[in-house]
């Protein structure tokens, strides 16, 4: 069961969701010389920038017990819980009534190589078996000390990677979430390159920051403390799986 009403918190993350997006859009638009006029109209519409082709994503269609692969960082892995497949990529299978598959690599990120495995990029280019309905990425903070150079460019060249492996995914950007608090600047900085280059593809971004998922209220609720973790604990692991399915529901039709 979900911590909240889904139907009232689906309604607010929907116009969260459309708010961001028509702040990215009124951007173009403006730049570009383009004005639109949406009086009357609380629905999404979908609207491209010849410039740049920046498109106001689609909802979101999903079949019964739809196939999603969840793409991620150590907190993807589950690291922190008391097992892994206590994870939020795992335990959001029973929440949302998804088929799961979890690719999480701990350390791993756009530029960083993992602990377990390579880079973002390497592994979106590695990826294999059928095509899933929905292609979640979450993360990385773990990009967040390196310098801010080539990070675009390495984001885009893993997102072109796993376009061309699942041309007919839907995919979900799911930026980073603090693991401490404040919130370190280079974390920041990552939530904002990953929301720029989501919206220039027309995806969908979900951003915890923006969301306020983890705060200075909840973050022991989140949260193991303890030496080296940093990580999601079992408990905290459950929240995120509950959010991020209300999410997603928020912007599926």
């Amino acid at each position: 069961m979900l911590y909240a009403p889904l139907m009232a918190r689906t309604r607010r993350r929907w116009t969260q969701r459309h708010s961001w997006t028509a702040a990215a859009l009124s951007l173009v638009l403006v730049t570009t010389g383009i004005v639109l006029t949406r009086a009357g109209n609380p629905d999404p519409v979908t609207v491209a920038s010849s410039a740049d082709g920046l498109t106001e994503p689609a909802p979101i269609s999903l079949p019964e017990n739809p196939q999603v692969l969840i793409f991620g960082d150590s907190w993807t892995y589950g690291s922190a819980a008391n097992e892994p497949t206590l994870g939020y990529a795992y335990v959001v299978a029973g929440v949302a009534g998804w088929n799961t598959t979890v690719n999480g690599v701990r350390g791993s990120g756009y530029l960083r190589v993992g602990i377990d495995g390579p880079d973002y990029g390497t592994r979106m280019s590695d990826l294999g078996g059928p095509s899933p309905d929905l292609v979640i990425v979450q993360g990385s903070i773990n990009d967040r000390r390196l310098p801010a150079v080539g990070y675009p460019a390495a984001v885009n060249a893993a997102w072109d990677a796993l376009s061309d492996r699942y041309p007919d995914a839907q995919i979900v950007i799911l930026g980073p979430a603090p693991q401490i608090l404040p919130l370190e600047p280079g974390t920041a900085r990552i939530d904002g390159d990953l929301r720029t280059l989501a919206a220039a593809r027309g995806w969908w971004y979900i951003s915890p920051i923006e969301e306020g998922w983890i705060t200075d209220e909840n973050f022991l609720d989140v949260i193991d403390t303890g030496e080296g973790a940093h990580h999601p604990h079992t408990a905290g692991h459950q929240y995120l799986a509950e959010r991020l399915a209300e999410s997603i529901a928020a912007i599926s039709r």
